[in-house]
């Protein structure tokens, strides 16, 4: 009786151990908390300030990574500085002839966090490390490519949106003429004013130079605005 009750304890013994183990592994990545103190967060939904950017927010539909919508609506905020900078940007490639497309924007840290946990650890390059925290989580980062004024329709660069590949860099030299052409103007659209840098392994990513002064939110979409109707664009059509 007493060996059964012996083995009982360790038996209840390596399991709590067990259990605590895996407790304090899932505690090491925990949400930060950025800056102290930090500016009011503002985030606005980029679409109401100018209905001609586009959106093509893939985390809200299964073209993505993942493989399934993790948004639950394809909506697109920023911090006010960082969205007024970046329809600074719009204009000017408007004189160029083309538009700005809105991939992702805000995103929540719990997503950042979903992104880290479903990545191999050699793709990780290509995705925020929850530790610390993603610009994007700030309200200060903005994944965009660009789409002819003329057809309405998006260019091809150099590799996909959210391509885990060396095609993705800004530095990349393959592709076609026109491929690299339209990527360099993007980036000197978005980096001419001083306001936005581009990630060197993603083409499409830019951050705000100001994001240090932006706390790591966690704020769900509905939370921050509730969904607008559809505004019309310069063109008259709706988007």
């Amino acid at each position: 009786m007493k060996v059964k009750q012996h083995f009982c304890f360790l038996a209840t013994f390596y399991l709590l151990l067990a259990i605590n183990t895996i407790v304090l592994a899932q505690a090491q990545i925990i949400k930060p908390t950025g800056c102290d103190p930090c500016k009011n967060n503002e985030l606005v939904e980029l679409v109401k300030l100018d209905s001609t950017i586009q959106l093509d927010i893939r985390y809200a539909t299964d073209n993505n990574f993942v493989g399934k919508a993790v948004y639950p609506q394809p909506r697109a905020f920023l911090q006010r500085p960082a969205a007024e900078a970046l329809l600074s940007a719009h204009r000017w490639l408007k004189e160029q002839g083309y538009g700005l497309i809105v991939y992702d924007a805000y995103r929540p840290w719990t997503i950042t966090k979903l992104f880290w946990d479903i990545t191999p650890p050699d793709k990780r390059v290509f995705v925020a490390d929850p530790s610390t925290g993603s610009i994007h989580n700030r309200g200060c980062a903005v994944d965009v490519g660009l789409y002819e004024l003329c057809t309405g329709l998006d260019v091809e660069m150099t590799s996909d949106y959210d391509e885990m590949t060396e095609r993705s860099f800004i530095t990349y030299k393959g592709g076609t003429v026109e491929q690299r052409a339209r990527r360099d103007i993007l980036r000197i659209a978005m980096e001419r004013e001083g306001y936005f840098f581009v990630y060197p392994e993603e083409w499409w990513y830019y951050d705000f130079k100001d994001f240090r002064d932006y706390g790591i939110l966690d704020i769900p979409f509905s939370a921050i605005a509730p969904p607008g109707e559809s505004k019309k664009s310069e063109s008259g059509l709706t988007r």
